[in-house]
């Protein structure tokens, strides 16, 4: 009768306790925590201390049916998420076709430029030629750039650093006063000679040479020139072993590549090269050589963009065979100005250098006269010397040299010079042109000049220039 009691009362037993007894007897155990079963959701619960709290969902069942419904769900399987395809559209696969098809033609028409595919034209030996060909044309430019880096090698021994030594007082040793660059451009008879810009051994007591391994020599200023603005240099030509190669600069082209070798900003920086082209030929420059701000000659000069900086004057310009093709002597120190710089042209600096060396001097045919141009008087002196008004260019004779030509022939102070040869003249630099270039020592010329009111003729013979600043 018990058993019966107990069989009904187990019987009785609520659904959730025969359910949760079921649970426990099958739950596998965990072989690495045996404190610990799974059940079967998958899910990890302590036997000892979490079984009387273990919830199943959030909200109890509402009745017997739905607990009992719970023990045949199928475990809940994690989802995951699959990334929605994308739908190329038909433009997209348009635009990479037509990439894939651009590509692969310039891959085609390289492939057939160098040789890779075969030109099918039946003449297998012209591109075998053509393919022996391409690696000479390499090896050819970098034999060229061999070639210049070895010219320019060979020059830059040939350019040296000039020193203007002068005593600043009685009481203090001579110091270098200013730096600048020179050629050698010959060796003879035990001596080396080098030539440099007037205005970098001006007014020195002392020239000192430095030869590129900081030697230096005790120079001798042969001669100068300030027209020219060249300087020729006398130094013991025991140590000297490099003489620079002379080129031609009368075959110059404009985009033509040179190079400035000098001492940039002093001897810290010798024999530095910039790299430039020829940017203009036969460029006129206007060259103050007395300080009284008005041009007094114009030189013909060579303009490049290669760096020349203060300390490069004198220093060489040459082409890409490693020849001296112009002697550097000035840029435009402007600051809205970059990249001109000049040079005197090789050819014209030879006859001036020749002289230099040898007389000291350029002999230049002169007038013996001193002048100011007729635009610098003033207003009532016009009227003093009885100038008509309708002459409005011309020089006024400031001063005659005793025994000169002009002398011999009669011209006085305060003739106003208009012409000679026929040509007019307004300035001491057409004058200085006209006679230097269109005339020679030893010529006649007739000048035409006015002298109170009245305009004479005068013809004398030229003479040997005694000191550069006359005419």
């Amino acid at each position: 009768m018990e058993n019966n009691n107990n069989k009904d009362s187990q019987s009785q037993r609520p659904i959730e306790d025969r359910y949760e007894q079921e649970r426990r007897n099958t739950s596998p155990v965990n072989p690495e925590y045996p404190d610990y079963k799974q059940d079967t959701w998958g899910e990890t619960t302590e036997t000892n201390q979490f079984e009387s709290n273990q919830q199943w969902s959030e909200e109890e069942p509402s009745s017997s049916f739905q607990k009992e419904e719970q023990r045949y769900e199928e475990p809940i399987q994690p989802t995951t998420k699959k990334k929605p395809k994308v739908k190329r559209s038909w433009i997209s696969a348009l635009f990479g076709g037509v990439v894939g098809g651009v590509i692969s033609a310039i891959i085609i028409v390289l492939l057939f430029t160098y040789n890779i595919i075969p030109n099918d034209n039946g003449n297998d030996s012209n591109q075998a030629a053509e393919n022996d060909d391409s690696p000479e044309v390499i090896e050819t430019l970098a034999s060229e750039d061999a070639n210049v880096s070895t010219n320019i090698e060979e020059v830059s021994n040939a350019v040296v650093g000039v020193s203007n030594m002068q005593q600043q007082s009685v009481w203090t040793e001579s110091e270098e006063a200013g730096t600048g660059s020179g050629i050698i451009y010959k060796k003879e008879n035990g001596k080396a000679y080098i030539v440099t810009n007037q205005h970098v051994v001006d007014g020195a007591q002392q020239v000192e040479v430095v030869l590129n391994e900081d030697e230096r020599l005790d120079a001798k200023v042969l001669g100068g020139d300030s027209l020219t603005d060249l300087a020729v240099l006398e130094v013991d030509g025991a140590t000297i072993d490099t003489v620079a190669s002379i080129g031609s600069s009368d075959d110059l082209k404009v985009g033509e590549t040179v190079l400035a070798i000098g001492n940039p900003l002093g001897i810290d920086f010798a024999n530095s090269v910039t790299k430039g082209i020829i940017s203009g030929l036969n460029r006129s420059v206007s060259v103050d050589t007395n300080g009284d701000s008005q041009p007094d000659w114009v030189t013909e000069v060579l303009q490049t963009d290669a760096a020349i900086n203060p300390g490069n004057s004198g220093g060489a310009l040459v082409n890409g065979n490693g020849e001296v093709i112009g002697i550097n002597s000035m840029k435009i120190a402007e600051s809205a100005v970059e990249g001109i710089g000049f040079a005197i042209p090789i050819d014209s600096a030879l006859p001036i250098i020749e002289q230099l060396e040898t007389n000291s001097e350029v002999a230049r045919p002169q007038i013996g006269i001193a002048t100011a141009s007729l635009s610098q008087v003033p207003p009532q002196y016009r009227y003093e010397i009885n100038l008509p008004e309708n002459i409005e260019g011309g020089m006024v004779i400031a001063n005659v040299q005793s025994g000169s030509p002009a002398d011999e022939a009669g011209l006085q102070q305060f003739d106003v010079i208009t012409k000679i040869n026929g040509q007019e003249v307004t300035s001491i630099l057409e004058l200085r042109k006209y006679l230097y270039s269109e005339t020679s020592i030893g010529d006649s010329i007739d000048i035409e000049y006015i002298r109170d009111g009245e305009v004479q003729t005068a013809t004398l013979v030229l003479e040997e220039a005694v000191q550069q600043e006359a005419a």
